[in-house]
């Protein structure tokens, strides 16, 4: 039934009409982008449109009336201006269509690789999220979640279930509305008290100006930009800003220092950028006159300076001591007079990023902040508060809700390591001292992490995480979902201390569910109609989910939509992202056919088919704590008999991969009642008269050892 159901799953037909959608190279590189996409559909009226133009670039969309054009708005190419990656890694590529007093008028989805909006949440979903923006103005603080009038914030209502999708989505649509209406005017520089530089005198070596950060470094490898490694840089770039008299002298010497600052317009400041190595040029391969240098610019918070023919002069030597050998050099005048050298900024490299998978290049940018020490201004460095990240303002939004999830976590933990005072007071006929705690975590499990949270762990994220590791790790992007951040953190750290079974048996919301559903159908009367595969059986099966995880792991490799689309093998998105009763048919057929099993059969998928369990299972071999076994244990089959994982095999060892930690061996393991060793010597001392002493860390009654006649008349009489 299980198998059958996966089948039915995966062979539905996709309905995802931009997913991995094939868009045509010219959309990203020719100057008629219009030509490429309906750029009409975002920019109603307009009957014509003009080339790119601008930096980042856009297109001006126009109506035609009586022979005369009349400027309608604009359309931009979200890839065209920012690269931030959605929860798949890869960008969402949006239209985004603008009027000409910069409210957005049109959003469309040309292409994503989010697996929530393939099998999961309809697609339509984020259309109708993005439809949130029509008629708002660009420069309006909006964000994800409630609105705060009394603090100007227009709320956008999330999509449950796809909230990494939607932070970078917001991000994508504000930065790229701002970057463009602040080219064409519609918003204003802000305006910054200029920096007022004070002259300590002194002249530096290399050394001296990076480790007080006046020089600072931008490292770009290979693997960041999609190509193989090669073990040299994509490019290596140091950079610094000349006018601190200090820092200035120190780089340039006396005498070109005070040429340089002499050639200055007052508010102009002058960066110098050298490339010590790398296989890319800083100044860009397409430079013409009266161009621009398209690879550099400078961002100091929502403004960006780019910088043409007329804002290079030749860099003709580095004269500070130890400064390392380059091999492209350039002086860049920053002439916005709203820049202030005394606030951070950030120096921008720009690169095509290579999509492995389809060859099709997007744009991507690389940063690196600076922000001059106090000594060089006067007064010190000026009070500044740094806009949080939107990551950060997701955990500060839910932080009621994460402390509760962290109290959670620690409160299991805590239980479970404190496992052998529990299993002592429980025996086998009252198990609740342990059960009371698991329980209690597996309704919390489902109902507040699973339901509310929907913090259900997925293989899909163990598969992200390892192309993270092996191409290119942004924190960020496992930030923005704070409850599976800490989770994978709660998980990692338990899995080498005690296996995998604190997570699969206790908290996985799914696993909950299902012995849960078993425990009931026990209770209502289905006892009878309950049991297990048999033991040869359960021993060949329990494998097929190693393999359902390396085949997910393979097949990513070569194609991760496809893994992605595979991994709907787990029936946790149906059953908590999106709900049995909202997706078609073969989904719910499928997650409902699970839970509908595990009424009769103790937790058939986590046995049998769980591929996020067998990832787990691989490092549980490393585990520092496993369960204790004493040595009759190897001709004992009492508890093997009471193990609903089927996890102990005939020499009564316990296979701590397959070991969901429910603890009912270890309660037997106590149980004098009930554990053959223990029984034995109960009987063999009431027998004999002797008494009953307290069971022992090692499993057995704590031996009684005769103390001679003598040596207790002697004590007596000391005593």
């Amino acid at each position: 039934m299980v198998m059958a159901g996966a089948l039915v799953l995966l062979s539905e037909p996709v309905r995802a009409d931009s997913y991995e959608a094939a868009l045509p190279p010219e959309l990203h590189s020719s100057p008629r982008m219009c030509d490429y996409v309906a750029c009409t559909e975002v920019l109603p009226g307009a009957d014509s449109f003009s080339e790119r133009r601008g930096q980042p670039p856009f297109v001006e969309g126009y109506k035609t009336e009586g022979g005369q054009k009349t400027l309608v708005g604009y359309v931009m190419l979200s890839t065209d201006i920012v690269d931030i990656p959605a929860y798949s890694g890869k960008p969402v590529v949006t239209l985004i269509g603008m009027d000409a007093t910069g409210h957005f008028v049109g959003v469309k989805i040309l292409k994503h690789s989010e697996p929530i909006l393939l099998l999961g949440i309809p697609e339509s979903a984020l259309i109708k999220f993005n439809q949130q923006y029509l008629g708002k103005f660009v420069g309006d603080q909006i964000e994800i979640g409630k609105a705060r009038p009394e603090e100007n914030i227009i709320g956008l209502d999330a999509i449950t279930g796809a909230t990494v999708t939607v932070i970078a989505q917001n991000q994508v649509m504000m930065v790229s509305g701002g970057e463009v209406a602040k080219q064409v005017g519609i918003l204003k520089p802000q305006v910054r008290p200029p920096a007022t530089f004070i002259d300590t005198g002194e002249t530096l070596t290399w050394d001296q100006l990076v480790a007080e950060g006046s020089v600072a470094r931008l490292t770009v490898k290979p693997q960041d930009v999609g190509l193989v490694s090669t073990g040299q840089p994509y490019v290596d770039l140091w950079f610094g800003l000349l006018n601190v008299p200090t820092v200035g002298r120190s780089i340039l010497g006396k005498d070109g220092y005070e040429r340089l600052m002499a050639g200055l317009h007052p508010g102009e400041q002058a960066l110098f950028v050298v490339k010590t190595d790398g296989i890319e040029s800083f100044k860009g391969s397409g430079f013409v006159r009266g161009g621009l240098y398209d690879r550099v610019q400078v961002r100091q918070e929502r403004d960006t300076y780019t910088f043409r023919d007329l804002d290079y002069l030749n860099l003709y030597g580095v004269q500070a001591a130890g400064a390392p050998s380059y091999t492209e050099s350039a002086i860049f005048i920053v002439r916005g007079k709203t820049f202030s050298a005394a606030y951070p900024w950030q120096f921008v490299f720009l690169a095509n990023k290579l999509d492995k998978t389809t060859g099709a290049k997007t744009f991507a940018n690389f940063d690196r902040e600076v922000w001059l020490p106090a000594r060089y201004l006067e007064g010190g460095r000026p009070a500044y508060k740094r806009p949080d990240a939107p990551w950060l303002k997701m955990w500060k939004d839910r932080a009621v809700e994460i402390a509760a999830f962290v109290v959670l976590l620690v409160a299991v933990a805590a239980v479970y390591s404190r496992r052998d005072a529990l299993v002592r007071r429980a025996d086998r006929k009252n198990k609740w001292p342990v059960n009371a705690f698991k329980y209690t975590g597996w309704v919390v499990s489902i109902g507040f992490v699973g339901f509310h949270a929907m913090a259900q762990p997925s293989i899909t994220q163990v598969l992200t995480w390892f192309h993270s590791l092996l191409f290119q790790w942004k924190w960020e992007l496992f930030l923005s979902d704070p409850f599976i951040f800490i989770f994978w953190i709660f998980i990692i750290v338990t899995v080498f201390l005690w296996g995998r079974g604190l997570f699969c048996g206790w908290l996985c919301p799914f696993g909950s569910l299902s012995e849960l559903l078993y425990k009931v159908g026990e209770r209502i009367g289905l006892k009878r109609f309950q049991g297990k595969l048999p033991k040869p059986l359960h021993d060949k099966l329990k494998w097929v989910k190693y393999g359902v995880f390396l085949g997910l792991l393979a097949v990513s490799f070569f194609s991760m939509p496809l893994a992605e689309k595979l991994a709907e093998v787990e029936p946790f998105k149906t059953t908590f992202l999106v709900g049995l009763f909202n997706r078609s048919w073969p989904y719910t057929l499928f997650a409902a056919g699970l839970l509908g099993l595990s009424i009769f059969i103790e937790r058939p998928f986590c046995k049998y088919l769980c591929p996020l369990g067998a990832s787990l299972a691989m490092p549980t071999t490393f585990r520092w704590f496993g369960l204790k076994r004493k040595q009759e244990c190897t001709s004992c089959n009492a508890c093997a008999h009471g193990c609903g994982s089927q996890a102990i095999d005939a020499d009564g060892r316990i296979d701590q991969r397959e070991c969901l930690l429910c603890l009912d061996c270890m309660v037997l393991y106590h149980d004098d009642h009930a554990c053959p060793p223990l029984v034995q010597e109960r009987k063999r001392r009431t027998k004999a008269g002797q008494p009953l002493t307290p069971i022992g860390q090692d499993g057995y009654f704590i031996p009684i050892i005769p103390v001679p006649a003598g040596a207790a008349a002697k004590e007596t009489t000391h005593g």
